[in-house]
């Protein structure tokens, strides 16, 4: 479900438009730091997105997306403390030969027995010539080979396997003259660039918790 859809559901909770008869607290962090659960709270709903892959250089692919991951009824404690990673976007490429950095993931972690949830970061995307594009959440978008035709394949999302699944592989660039196609990223993030150009950075991730 896009993470709109998720968001205005939560939303329409703290309104009673389900005829609830409690208020939602949303709280939504795009920045690493400590979190609390208020008194009382025993469970929240969850959204968390990677950092997106940065874009390939050259004629590169473009960067996949963060891994998107989403769910209710996560056991928490308001007498623990619990880390919520934000995973930063990827650098674009600054060289022919180097592909789009990969996003950093996000997550929200605490003390024994909970198991930390998990969003992948997205896949850099390859650059001309070299095929390394890089799996993620979503996997990076390829180039193609140079100059022999042939075709380099989008690199695979949900890196590493959730249920259900938190990404798209990324598409696949193909060299057969006179057409030249590079593959966006699975859920693009970072676009890629034309030749001799720097490519675009991924986009930040974000962590939003429903209590």
């Amino acid at each position: 479900m896009p993470a709109l859809s998720v968001l205005g559901a939560m939303l329409a909770r703290s309104y009673g438009m389900f005829g609830g008869k409690r208020f939602t607290i949303i709280q939504t962090f795009t920045a690493t730091q400590d979190w609390t659960p208020p008194t009382g709270v025993t469970e929240v709903e969850y959204l968390i997105v990677g950092g997106g892959g940065g874009g390939g250089r050259d004629n590169g692919g473009g960067g996949g997306a963060g891994g998107f991951r989403t769910g209710t009824g996560l056991a928490v404690s308001s007498s623990n403390t619990y880390t919520i990673t934000v995973g930063n976007g990827g650098a674009g490429s600054t060289s022919g030969s180097n592909a789009g950095v990969s996003g950093g993931a996000s997550s929200i972690a605490g003390p024994s027995p909970f198991t930390t949830i998990s969003s992948a970061g997205g896949g850099g995307g390859g650059t001309i010539a070299n095929d390394n594009a890089s799996t993620g959440g979503s996997g990076g978008g390829s180039s193609f080979p140079f100059p022999s035709a042939g075709t380099y394949t989008g690199k695979a999302g949900n890196t590493p396997s959730t249920s259900p699944s938190q990404g798209n592989s990324g598409g696949s660039g193909t060299n057969a003259s006179p057409n030249f196609a590079t593959g966006g990223g699975g859920g693009a993030c970072g676009p890629r660039a034309a030749t001799s150009t720097n490519s675009a950075p991924g986009g930040s991730g974000i962590v939003i918790i429903a209590v």
